[in-house]
């Protein structure tokens, strides 16, 4: 009892994910995949703090 409502959001989330996925930039995916290099305007591992290399211990 009770899962009625769940397995309906769940469904609903699916169908979501399915039928109306966001738009993929299959360009900047093929420069990211070839290695080519970052823009300024996009983002890049300078900017994630746990990229390799980027990582610092707390003092």
């Amino acid at each position: 009892m009770g899962r009625g409502r769940a397995k309906a959001k769940q469904t609903k989330v699916a169908r979501e994910l399915k039928y109306h996925a966001p738009e993929t930039d299959l360009e900047r995916l093929a420069r990211e995949l070839h290695g080519e290099v970052v823009s300024d305007g996009e983002i890049g591992d300078e900017d994630d703090p746990y990229a390799e290399g980027n990582w610092r211990p707390r003092a």
